[in-house]
């Protein structure tokens, strides 16, 4: 029903979408290092790949985004050092991180993945099943090349909420994102050592950076707890089968 309503409602929409998508503000990924380090003590490495959210877009320094800050939550609950790596490319979709962004990623072990993608593949009207499929071959090649790491890999966020669409557009993506949600969730469920990360928040708009689409620093703080935890109580529960 839901496939039937955006698709119904897409012809109506199509003039705001492309008027927002030629006025909407382009903002550059965040500045400093694509590396760094959080913490002291027993050392773990964390690689986050995707998206303009892990390119940090909305943050000054990627230690600031969603990257560091998952870095920094990490190394609080392990009492550890956690140092990091971000690839990330704005715009990217899910294909894309596939055949652009894996062989940029560090040949050195990892023992946490973050990965966000799926945004720009909603946008982009790419088929659910079609996304779910590069997800689902993403996510294999991930565990191939990092077979010891836990993966956590980011929900699709509220799009309904989202300031910089305008309505009806804000609802149309809405209906549209909480399909490939659901898809996400159902496709990492049947990987192990795999976990999802709901991106569910107020879309208040003091919780997302100036241009309307993004998240602000604060939100990157909040997230990066949240991935953290979900990483951690996976990484917990693999350690004890061990």
């Amino acid at each position: 029903m839901q496939k039937l309503l955006f698709w119904g409602l897409l012809p109506f929409i199509m003039p705001q979408a492309v008027y927002v998508r030629k006025t909407a503000p382009r903002f550059a990924g965040a500045g400093g290092p694509k590396t760094g380090v959080a913490g002291k003590g027993k050392p773990f490495h964390l690689v986050a790949v995707g998206d303009s959210i892990i390119a940090g877009v909305g943050a000054g320094q990627l230690a600031d985004a969603l990257v560091g800050q998952t870095a920094l939550a990490l190394s609080q609950m392990l009492d550890a050092r956690v140092s990091w790596d971000a690839v990330g490319k704005i715009g990217i979709t899910t294909r894309g991180v596939v055949d652009r962004l894996v062989p940029r990623l560090p040949d050195r072990n990892a023992d946490f993945i973050l990965l966000s993608a799926g945004v720009n593949d909603v946008t982009a009207l790419n088929r659910v099943s079609t996304w779910r499929k590069h997800l689902s071959c993403l996510i294999e090649i991930l565990k191939d090349r990092y077979p010891t790491a836990v993966i956590a890999v980011a929900g699709i966020p509220p799009l309904s909420g989202f300031p910089l669409l305008p309505q009806p557009m804000r609802t149309v993506f809405g209906i549209r994102g909480r399909l490939f949600d659901t898809a996400a969730r159902d496709e990492i469920s049947r990987h192990r050592h795999t976990v999802y990360v709901p991106l569910e928040f107020e879309p208040d708009p003091e919780n997302f950076s100036s241009d309307g689409f993004h998240p602000s620093e604060d939100s990157y703080r909040l997230f990066g707890e949240l991935a953290a935890s979900h990483i951690i109580e996976e990484f917990n529960s693999k350690e004890r089968v061990k």
